[in-house]
């Protein structure tokens, strides 16, 4: 019997092969779940519909997190056809370009309320109209970044975002544990992803990884994938409230012997 055989549930966020949120739904297509996915619009249905169908999906439906009426008839949807749910994965972030270079102190306020509205806001919203139909035992994660820690240059806003969905999670695992449901977040490494493509200067942080890493090496998406089964499954049955790092170490790291030689280099001599 496959690990997840028997088990349903909802994917936020899918919108291409060369992405975490594919890659944990691959781990746990193959693991033998059930899975709903759901896209932004019309423009990522084309995307998304051929890999959905690949998985066999039994829905797969629009739905833009900031608005509430989509959310709650995604999980109409769900209790139509399975039922309950056993799982839902948040992989849903958005802020404007601008807001991803330059100075954070320039973020304007409808940036802001983009990136918080998108990335954090949007976790409790799915919780609550999930939460009728999540089984005991059932499992909630979102996807977050050490930005979210510690200042990354470029990652701005998005930082501050990923710091609220982490912030979020810890009182939604509060709510939800009374019930038996299980609130988590990944925090992945930098991995090469057309979404990190947004981010300036993304090549010289997967070269950074490397140079921190205990493992001297840039995290996969397989590696996030796997993490990603563990926490939907019944493996983590006891982990609740919890960032799962996936960064082989970077976040256990102050500064490699590289990067702590550069950074003396670089002081002026008295």
């Amino acid at each position: 019997m496959k690990l997840m055989e028997g088990k349903k549930g909802v994917i936020f966020g899918v919108s291409n092969t060369h992405g975490i949120a594919y890659a944990i739904a691959r781990q746990l297509y193959e693991a033998g779940a059930d899975i709903a996915f759901t896209y932004a619009g019309e423009a990522m249905e084309k995307r998304v519909r051929p890999l959905a169908e690949e998985m066999g999906a039994k829905i797969i439906m629009s739905c833009d997190v900031t608005k509430e009426d989509e959310v709650a008839a995604v999980f109409k949807e769900c209790e139509k056809v399975y039922g309950k749910l056993d799982f839902v994965v948040h992989a849903v972030a958005f802020a404007n370009k601008e807001d991803l270079q330059g100075r954070f102190i320039d973020t304007s306020r409808a940036g802001w309320d983009l990136a918080m509205g998108v990335s954090a806001y949007s976790l409790i919203t799915l919780c609550k109209y999930a939460e009728p139909i999540l089984n005991e035992g059932a499992s909630v994660f979102a996807l977050t970044y050490l930005g979210s820690e510690y200042v990354v240059a470029n990652y701005n806003v998005m930082g501050v975002a990923k710091a609220a969905l982490e912030s979020s999670m810890r009182y939604l695992a509060a709510d939800l544990g009374q019930k038996g449901v299980r609130v988590n977040c990944i925090s992945a490494g930098a991995v090469k992803t057309l979404a990190a493509k947004g981010i300036s200067g993304f090549d010289k942080m997967l070269k950074a990884a490397v140079a921190k890493s205990p493992l001297n090496r840039n995290v996969a998406l397989e590696d996030v994938g796997k993490a990603g089964l563990y926490l939907a499954s019944d493996l983590s049955t006891g982990t609740t409230g919890q960032i799962l790092y996936v960064d082989c170490g970077c976040h256990s790291v102050y500064a490699s012997l590289e990067e702590m030689e550069i950074i003396a280099n670089s002081i002026p001599k008295a």
